[in-house]
């Protein structure tokens, strides 16, 4: 080994563990989550370090799976648009969030985030996505705040315990809920033609959900949109 790389294992090998409720800035958090190979997620939400439990099935990486599943089928079809999930976001210096799945424009499309040189998104994403457990959770408090003052313009957080999902669009520099149509489907602000149908989602019918979304992906509103990307 180099004497560079045996700089870097003992500068690794001397990071202290990662710990649930840590108060770190930015840099300290990704030094110590780089050497705590073991964990899958990590999350710096205004100083404060969240390690997550265990992802449960029907809890969170079924609804998880079904937005990642909708918000990539609308970015399949919408060039200059990226969908990612669980991918870290560096927002600010006391907020590195990992959320569920989020939705981008491309910087050179005029998006707000950029990938940095290491491969990370930095900057607010045009829309964000999180799977909470309740009303009670920090996705609703201390994340929403971290989002809504980066500048994130739309967050969707779906509940599944309680059988509900909340979408926040950012007016004035504060969330407003979004109300469905009559219909019980919302559409995005931001994205021309993201449509959801919201009571097919909460019930599990990804196939009516996708659906409602094609006829989003079909409509003038979507194409006047990619026209307007540069796509």
């Amino acid at each position: 080994m180099s004497a560079d790389g045996s700089q870097h294992a003992r500068r690794v090998g001397a990071a202290p563990p990662l710990e649930n409720g840590d108060r770190l800035p930015r840099c300290e958090f990704e030094r110590r989550y780089d050497a705590a190979a073991h964990l899958k997620k990590a999350e710096l939400i205004e100083g404060i370090v969240h390690v997550p439990s265990p992802v449960r099935a029907e809890s969170h990486a079924q609804p998880n799976n079904a937005i990642a599943t909708w918000l990539g089928v609308y970015s399949a079809q919408t060039p200059r648009v990226s969908a990612l999930d669980n991918a870290t976001v560096r927002l600010d210096q006391d907020n590195e969030p990992q959320p569920d799945a989020l939705l981008r424009i491309a910087a050179a499309a005029g998006g707000h985030s950029r990938l940095s040189a290491d491969d990370y998104i930095e900057g607010a994403p045009e829309l964000v996505a999180e799977i909470a457990a309740s009303s009670a959770s920090y996705d609703l408090h201390a994340k929403l705040n971290a989002y809504r003052r980066n500048g994130v313009l739309e967050y969707i957080v779906w509940r599944p315990q309680d059988s509900a999902l909340d979408w926040f669009t950012l007016q004035d520099g504060e969330y407003q809920p979004m109300a469905p149509n009559a219909a019980g489907v919302l559409e995005s602000e931001r994205f021309p033609g993201l449509r959801l149908a919201v009571n097919s989602l909460l019930a599990g019918d990804v196939a009516a959900v996708l659906r409602e979304l094609q006829q989003g992906l079909d409509s003038a509103a979507h194409a006047e949109f990619i026209a307007g990307l540069g796509a």
